[in-house]
């Protein structure tokens, strides 16, 4: 695969809230790159940050984020190749005490020493939030690392039509 780096590290910071509790809410976020030039933007780190969900004895809720290279209908996990990251918090507690366990699971950036975490072809990527279970609207903060390169004709081909294929 050619890259040609074209750009230093540029950080693009993001912020989103639930339309309405438990609801499905997208954002599309424009990367402004030049489809004639053939620049791809080349992804290095990510964090997503959702808001913490409600702690309600007994129940199971959730606060769920995700940030895509294709729009998406509902909340994608990493198993969807278009998707880049995923972070979930759930409060899960037992029905006397009330007293919840919080999990918060995010791909910062993978362990393996890596030279990136993905690329994304086409101009904008996506960014989710969908609560499980809350009485009010959740929210996602996050940012995304990464820089603009120029692929070649075939690579460049070769990353758009994965994308649009398999949105």
């Amino acid at each position: 695969m050619a890259l040609k780096k074209t750009s230093e590290v540029v950080a693009i910071s993001f912020g989103l809230n639930e339309s309405a509790p438990n609801t499905f809410t997208q954002e599309q976020i424009d990367l402004t790159l030049s489809p004639l030039d053939l620049e791809v933007f080349v992804v290095v780190a990510c964090d997503l940050d959702p808001s913490a969900p409600d702690v309600i004895p007994g129940v199971r809720c959730g606060s769920f984020a995700t940030l895509t290279k294709s729009s998406q209908t509902s909340y994608k996990s990493l198993s969807n190749s278009n998707t880049v990251a995923t972070a979930r918090r759930d409060a899960i507690t037992d029905g006397a005490s009330g007293v919840g366990a919080f999990q918060h699971t995010s791909l910062d950036s993978p362990v393996a020493n890596l030279d990136y975490v993905d690329i994304i072809a086409t101009n904008n990527f996506f960014v989710a939030i969908q609560g499980d279970n809350n009485g009010i609207p959740m929210s996602l903060n996050g940012r995304l690392w990464g820089y603009r390169a120029r692929a070649d004709a075939a690579t460049y081909a070769a990353l758009t039509q994965s994308e649009i294929l398999s949105a």
